[in-house]
């Protein structure tokens, strides 16, 4: 089963699972992942913007 979020807008970054899920599609770490979601919050689309990594 697909940990990746088909239809959802944001990350849920207490969900171990999707977190490195995330990580990886982003090519970032667990670390850098929980630290732009402090930062920005929590949408695919502005998280994607604040590492500068493509959301899809």
């Amino acid at each position: 089963m697909s940990t990746e979020p088909r239809g959802k807008t944001h990350i849920d970054i207490y969900d171990r699972a999707m977190r490195e899920a995330w990580a990886q599609r982003f090519g970032v770490s667990e670390v850098r992942l929980r630290k732009a979601v402090t930062m920005v919050g929590s949408r695919i689309t502005t998280v994607a913007a604040y590492l500068d990594r493509p959301a899809s």
